[in-house]
């Protein structure tokens, strides 16, 4: 490996980068031509990646590109305990099943960014499988539950005096031992989780190994354009989506986010990016079209240029031109009162209660507009839903709407990009 060039280093230190604890130390590192071991840790209680996890997995594949080695950890020791203290409806207990379920969807998601030949995938309970009590004790002896409470999530529970699990304070113990195991020389995380990767760095220069440097990626903001992308808010955009849904959701995005979806998320160069803010700063350029470019080249990046190119056309004729789309599914039903709509092969058993207001979320369910009769409560309350017929513009619906009104031919839209035609059985 050779000396890089100041072009290279910043572009590795500050592109898509909020933070490096010791930026000098890590440049030397990087200067000093040895191939380092880039450690990202991930618990697989969750088995989807979004473009959120996007941003640092694209950091680790310029590492790659320039000779350095990715060791992912995969974290299915830690998963099986889930969170005690109920405060993380994302850590739920998970059995070992579910836990390789969730890994392997996982790792089919992460190598779509990241070089699969150049990263070695180790799994947290090689060395946890075989812990002790006594070997736990040693660990925890090493910190103080001072030096945890000034975790900002674990002080601010601990001053309103809700509780905070022992095992709670054992997680970022685990995630710092996993840097001791594999001896990482850079670990990657969100701002979020600083404190984790400092414990790690600290616990490695207890150990007698040289402590490792900590890269924070930033964190994307959700398709809202308020909050962080997550897929409980329901405001992110999943990389195994299909390209209309990944193009669609990604021209709904607030014009402020334009910028910095270039910056984190694509290869667009410096030069570029400064034009792009400039021209959205003077109104000199339509948003539109920035959005159109910003759209289709992240839909090529996990599809390919022909599906971008189809999901653009799909989205000018469909939402742009309101067309409806050419490919739509059918929906098999009969307009009876009271009829009770059940998923499965889409049967429809017909269970006469005199009110048919309760079928309308049962038909959105059993049709594939929402995945469950609570989600069709939901859209239909937050107006997201929509009946579209030959003639006139589309109806807005609501919970009542008697399903004995449909009509074979009419055509069910949940927002912009999800359509069903209703065919009589």
């Amino acid at each position: 490996m050779t000396l890089y060039s100041p072009e290279i280093i910043d572009r590795i230190t500050r592109r898509g980068v909020q933070e490096i604890i010791s930026r000098d130390e890590f440049v030397r590192m990087l200067q000093e031509g040895k191939p380092l071991r880039l450690k990202m840790g991930f618990d697989p209680s969750r088995p989807d990646i979004h473009l959120g996890h996007v941003v640092g997995l694209r950091k680790l594949h310029q590492l790659q590109e320039l000779g350095h080695q990715v060791i992912l950890v995969v974290g299915d020791w830690t998963a099986q305990i889930g969170d005690p203290s109920g405060q993380s409806a994302t850590r739920p207990t998970l059995t070992h099943d579910e836990v390789i379920a969730n890994a392997e969807s996982y790792l089919r998601q992460f190598f779509k960014v990241v070089d699969r030949d150049r990263t070695q995938v180790v799994w947290q309970s090689e060395w946890f499988g075989k812990f002790t009590l006594a070997d736990v004790l040693k660990l925890t002896g090493r910190f103080t539950v001072a030096q945890f409470l000034e975790r900002d999530d674990f002080a601010k529970r601990f001053q309103e005096h809700r509780p905070i699990a022992i095992t709670e304070l054992l997680y970022p113990l685990l995630q710092a031992y996993d840097s001791v195991e594999i001896r990482a020389d850079v670990e990657f995380g969100g701002t979020d989780q600083m404190f984790n990767l400092l414990v790690g760095r600290e616990l490695q220069g207890m150990m007698g190994q040289k402590p490792q440097q900590c890269v924070l990626m930033p964190i994307l903001v959700g398709t809202d354009g308020v909050q962080k992308m997550s897929k409980s808010l329901d405001n992110y955009v999943g990389v195994e989506e299909p390209p209309n849904d990944m193009y669609g959701k990604l021209m709904s995005l607030p014009d402020q986010l334009i910028p910095s979806y270039f910056n984190f998320l694509t290869d667009t160069s410096e030069e570029e990016l400064s034009a792009i803010s400039q021209d959205l700063a003077t109104d000199a350029v339509n948003p539109m079209q920035l959005k159109k470019r910003l759209a289709r080249e992240i839909t090529a990046q996990f599809h390919d240029g022909p599906a971008a190119d189809a999901a653009q056309q799909h989205f000018e004729r469909v939402v742009q031109r309101r067309d409806l789309p050419e490919d739509m599914p059918d929906f098999e039903f009969r307009p009876y009162t009271g009829q009770t709509y059940t998923s499965g092969p889409r049967e429809i058993v017909d269970e006469p209660t005199g009110a048919p207001v309760a079928a309308l979320p049962m038909l959105l369910s059993a049709a594939g507009l929402a995945s469950s009769n609570n989600e069709a409560k939901r859209l239909l309350s937050q107006g997201a839903i929509y009946l579209i017929r030959a003639t006139g513009e589309p109806q807005k619906l609501s919970a009542d709407y008697p399903v004995t009104n449909l009509q074979s031919g009419d055509v069910l839209r949940r927002g912009n990009r999800r359509f069903v035609r209703l065919v009589e059985s």
